[in-house]
């Protein structure tokens, strides 16, 4: 496989570590110091991106022009930014996933699958990352509030302080802790009456992630044109 890196940081790096000790050819790689190489960078096999926001319409331009599949990981999107990833769909394979563990895959299909079922107890989301995590709540706390919450009919809170009242019966708290070098713990509680059931996913390295992305990767090139999620490719 030849792969196309946008984004060098820790993350890249780690990929390209773990491109290589499969034998991959990296062709290239973009960055915030380098972002011209986005312009002039060769076709590859993939693109795996784990640049920033700002750098997604050169990652976006680069797919269109060398039509190259993408592999996309960076959080922070806006609603446009998905609606131009659904655009490049079109015309090449595109996957877009705020966590690449097989775990959060799984974690996933649970709450779509299981939660339903507890639709009357009060849900509540915590997560935790480093200290250099620069965007709060994550990216996979967003996707695990839409899987409690597909229709967006919650009242999302991300605070309580003072004299706030009592919990409303449709309120949903989604809560960000930051410290350390913790890799990424997202926590789903359940609070019933007189019980309580808590799921939680804990990464001890962010080594899972660019394996995840790896796979989704080899799997992704077998794909047509279109956009995929991570639980496609993996169930």
């Amino acid at each position: 496989m030849r792969v196309f890196l946008s984004g060098y940081g820790r993350m890249g790096k780690m990929v390209e570590s773990l491109a290589e000790a499969k034998s991959w050819q990296v062709v290239g790689y973009a960055d915030i110091d380098c972002p011209e190489a986005y312009d002039t960078a060769p076709k590859a096999d993939v693109c795996i991106d784990f640049s920033g926001v700002g750098a997604l319409h050169k990652v976006i331009s680069y797919a269109k022009r060398t039509k190259t599949p993408l592999v996309c990981g960076t959080t922070g999107l806006t609603e446009p930014d998905f609606v131009a990833l659904r655009e490049l769909a079109q015309e090449v394979p595109v996957i877009w996933a705020a966590n690449y563990s097989t775990g959060i895959a799984v974690l996933r299909k649970i709450l779509r699958e299981y939660a339903p079922v507890l639709s009357d107890w009060d849900k509540e989301i915590v997560e935790k990352h480093h200290n250099q995590k620069i965007d709060a709540p994550s990216g996979t706390a967003k996707v695990l509030l839409q899987e409690l919450d597909p229709k967006d009919e919650a009242s999302v809170i991300h605070g309580r302080e003072g004299i706030c009242g009592k919990r409303k019966a449709n309120e949903i708290g989604v809560f960000a802790l930051r410290g350390g070098t913790v890799a990424g713990e997202h926590s789903v509680f359940f609070f019933g009456e007189d019980e309580t059931l808590t799921l939680t996913h804990s990464a001890s390295s962010r080594r899972i992630f660019a394996a995840g992305a790896i796979r989704a990767a080899e799997a992704l090139v077998q794909k047509p044109n279109g956009y995929y999620t991570l639980e496609e490719l993996i169930f």
